[in-house]
């Protein structure tokens, strides 16, 4: 009887650890899958950077290759 208990609690403990890694690899899964989501569906915003063409590399300014953000014009204070 004694084996019988052994027996029963080691198989339990195995179906625990095999839950717990399933689990673990299913958080795993579902974070990356978010990460991928927000990869393909945000938009970054545009940020402040020298246009195509005035970008000075002697003085450390560098400008974008090609940049996906239209220039706006800067409204003036009233």
């Amino acid at each position: 009887m004694n084996d019988t208990v052994t027996e029963a609690r080691q198989r339990k403990r195995i179906a625990w650890l095999w839950l717990l890694s399933a689990a673990g690899v299913a958080a795993i899964l579902a974070a990356n899958a978010h990460l991928v989501y927000v990869a393909i569906t945000s938009q970054p915003a545009c940020v402040a950077h020298s246009r195509t063409g005035d970008g000075n590399a002697e003085r450390g300014q560098f400008s974008a290759a090609q940049s996906s953000c239209s220039p706006v014009k800067q409204r003036e204070k009233s």
